[in-house]
């Protein structure tokens, strides 16, 4: 093994790891500006081209923590190469599109491609990380959580831009270039892994790789999305399904001798299960915060889109001010309670907010939210970084992520029900309340934890 460089974290490492974690979210939200103009092309209404949202969120909450699994057999750099690939082939078949199926293919190609960036940049931190003989790399694990917001609230701009200037199929052709910086990037500034472990594969490719489980995975979280994405009129037959495909999962897992999820870590890894909770509820919270408000703003408010994107767009610099701070100084425990306490705040702010109330008072309450993204986003992963063997890393990043689209999607539904037929202020009330117990839940929950750190370890 080559000895660490001087400089184990500097720009040339750092950069093509931060790239590809960020087209994730960015072509997430990204796809949002072009939809009509899809639906006018390929003749299909506006239920048929969301669909090109929904099957980006579905392969990387599937393929997140698979993508994890691979690089702990193949290697991290591998993977993540691997993954720049299907990120390029994606962008060539979307851009080219005859179509609207080849749309669907595309955005399927480009979640996967994009799912094996983040699971795969945290084993290759945390491998230069020991290497070096340091501990957590805060600051590192800081500009991940701000790429990630930055590209979530700059993707829509950015895709409007390019709708704009180049026509939908410019949003597709953008991860061409993307790519191949990142593949040429990562060639240059990322160590090669070492040789594939024969120990590894000796039960054979497809054993190792756990395919049953895979699939088990797949067919779990798929039927659990689809259920939560519409509460407010449930498929109650897939109730049951879910049960099922999980007990499976499960029962395979706990017995298979390479599983994709090890259930005995997990049962054993009491604060892992406790941060990935958290996360979830984080999740749950902001994104229920910031649709539910966005809708409110627009219906109730009578404010434009533009309005109420200029109102929000201050949420975005704060949570990466107050990411900053907190990865800078490595702080875990006090900006997890904080975050809870954010929440709980923000519906406070919101119980008293009408239609009426002036913009000033509509920028505070998103600041709020601001707190709440700012403080959570490096803290869970710092949590999560120190709570995790180097082993589990990948696959422990993977899961990570899959539980905060989990939180992402079921907000969705949590709106819907909450208002009803229309964004009205007692609808906006109501989700306050529910905003608040989340918030109350996250703050109880790191509050009562003694696992949690006050500070990253050194």
């Amino acid at each position: 093994m080559t000895a660490a460089p001087r400089t184990p974290f500097g720009w040339r490492f750092t950069a093509p790891l931060l790239l590809g974690s960020a087209l994730n979210p960015i072509n997430s939200s990204m796809i949002a500006t072009g939809l009509v103009g899809i639906g006018v092309d390929f003749h299909t209404g506006p239920g048929t081209t969301a669909s090109l949202i929904s099957v980006l969120y579905l392969c990387s909450a599937i393929m997140q923590p698979t993508m994890g699994k691979l690089s702990t057999l193949f290697g991290p750099r591998r993977v993540f190469l691997a993954g720049i690939v299907i990120l390029f082939v994606g962008g060539v078949v979307g851009a080219a599109a005859p179509a609207f199926g080849f749309l669907l293919v595309s955005r399927a190609l480009i979640g996967i491609g994009t799912s094996a960036a983040y699971p795969t940049a945290m084993a290759i931190v945390r491998r230069r990380a020991d290497e070096a003989g340091i501990g957590v790399p805060s600051r590192v694990l800081g500009n991940f959580s701000i790429a990630a917001q930055v590209t979530v609230v700059f993707g829509l701009p950015i895709g409007g831009v390019l709708a704009g200037a180049f026509g939908w199929r410019a949003l597709f052709f953008v991860n061409i270039p993307f790519a191949v910086v990142a593949f040429v990037l990562t060639l240059i500034g990322v160590a090669k892994d070492g040789p594939l472990s024969r120990e590894r594969t000796k039960g054979g490719l497809l054993s190792a790789i756990d395919v049953p489980g895979i699939l088990l995975f797949a067919g779990t979280v798929t039927t659990l999305l689809v259920f939560l994405s519409d509460l407010s009129s449930p498929l109650w037959w897939l109730l049951p399904v879910v049960v099922a495909l999980g007990a499976g999962l499960f029962l395979w897992e706990r017995r298979a001798a390479s599983p994709l999820i090890d259930f005995r870590m997990l049962g054993r890894n009491r604060p892992l299960q406790r941060t990935y909770l958290r996360q979830a509820l984080v999740g749950l919270g902001v994104y229920t915060a910031l649709y539910g408000a966005s809708q409110w703003m627009e219906q109730s408010a009578h404010l434009s889109a533009s309005a109420v994107g200029l109102i929000l767009l201050p949420l975005s610099g704060l949570s990466i001010v107050i990411s900053r701070v907190v990865s800078g100084r490595g702080w875990i425990r006090w900006p997890l309670i904080l975050a809870g306490a954010a929440l709980i705040l923000t519906a406070g702010v919101m119980l008293l907010i009408t239609a009426g109330s002036s913009v000033l008072v509509l920028i505070g309450m998103s600041l709020l939210f601001g707190f709440a993204n700012g403080f959570s986003g490096f803290a869970n992963q710092a949590a999560l970084y120190g709570q995790t063997s180097a082993d589990d890393i990948a696959v422990a990043s993977g899961l990570y992520r899959t539980v905060s689209y989990i939180g992402a999607i079921f907000s969705a539904s949590l709106i819907s029900i909450t208002f009803g037929q229309a964004a009205t202020d007692s609808g906006f009330h109501t989700l306050a309340w529910v905003i608040g117990g989340i918030g109350a839940a996250v703050l109880l929950l790191t509050v009562f934890d003694r696992s949690v750190p006050r500070t990253a370890a050194r």
